[in-house]
């Protein structure tokens, strides 16, 4: 069996959808806590052995000897999130218990950290090293916590799980994204604003150098997302697992803001129409401006296949999801 924690989530029910559509597998077991109204339907079309909420994961694990992967997605994933004990708890005691776990029973184990661990950028965005990263909110400072943390068990030879690997993810958009709210990518703001408004409203150059709307983020769609996990995770089930280490997820390519809302708007066959607006006061001093994924490690690991281009992944999800009467995957 495969655990998928977070598998309610945006990510975790794409990997679910993955394993079902591409890989064949059933045997999964999917790991959440619902507390939007609608996030269960993330899982009505997917085929899995057990679902649980995420207290009686471990007492699950202890009674059970087949499980062959554990897929840990689950997190509090708002930037915003003011409570820093709910991040400790959550997404740095919770992983690390699981991480332990896998470790003791010698599960492959794969988990989701976030390119927010590269803060403002100054250090680059180079998966080589995590060393003088100084994330911008707690959220990010959470999962830079747990990268350290595992390296430093890797450094240490404390045990380790036979196959691992830390996913820095850039900015996923696609399907099953529907219950965040505000945490939900612009393709989905955009399409939901320009259908109700006529215009998308984007954020103004607010620092010295940046147009309007020019704000540069690596868009990657949650299909590729799914995809690389596969890669490592089949290649563990194999006996051939890939290096263990932390990897980004992007496409190495960034692009504007600008460009993404027009292209969800051509893909809803329409004439583009943006408003910028001020950056929010809670957002200030603790924004991106612009994000860019260093691929090379991600491919000397042997990882070939191309990444779905922005405007080929905003066409999929815009018209055989969003514009459907059915967009969930």
């Amino acid at each position: 069996m495969i655990i998928i924690t977070g598998g309610a989530g945006m990510i975790g029910s794409i990997m679910a959808w993955h394993l079902n559509n591409k890989l064949g597998r059933q045997d999964l077991v999917i790991v959440d806590r619902i507390t939007h109204e609608n996030q269960w339907q993330n899982l009505v079309h997917r085929h899995y052995a057990e679902y649980l909420d995420k207290d009686q994961l471990f007492e699950f694990l202890e009674e059970n000897d087949e499980i062959t992967a554990v897929i840990h997605m689950g997190a509090i994933s708002a930037t915003t999130e003011r409570d820093f004990n709910k991040l400790v708890a959550d997404n740095m005691h919770y992983s690390q218990d699981l991480w332990s776990w896998c470790a003791e029973y010698e599960v492959p184990f794969f988990y989701a950290s976030s390119a927010a661990t590269y803060g403002g950028g100054e250090q680059g965005y180079d998966d080589t090293s995590i060393e003088n990263l100084r994330p911008l909110n707690g959220y990010g400072y959470s999962k830079h916590f747990f990268d350290q943390w595992v390296l430093q068990q890797v450094a240490q030879k404390q045990p380790t799980p036979p196959a691992w690997a830390g996913f820095k993810f850039f900015n996923v958009y696609g399907p099953n994204e529907y219950h965040k709210e505000r945490m939900a990518s612009v393709a989905y703001h955009t399409f939901n604003q320009f259908s109700e408004t006529g215009t998308m409203r984007l954020f103004k150059g607010t620092k010295e150098g940046i147009e309007d709307g020019m704000q540069l983020r690596d868009f990657v769609y949650v299909k590729d997302v799914a995809d690389v996990m596969g890669f490592f995770l089949e290649s563990a089930l194999k006996n051939k697992p890939v290096a263990s280490a932390i990897y980004n997820i992007g496409t190495g390519q960034a692009r504007s803001f600008k460009d993404l809302a027009t292209n969800v708007m051509t893909s809803m066959r329409r004439e583009p129409n943006i408003t910028y607006i001020d950056m929010p006061q809670d957002l200030q001093g603790k924004y991106q401006y612009f994000t860019q994924a260093e691929m090379k490690k991600l491919r000397d690991a042997g990882y070939k296949k191309p990444f779905t281009s922005l405007e080929e992944g905003v066409k999929d999800y815009v018209q055989n999801y969003l514009m459907q009467d059915d967009p969930y995957a």
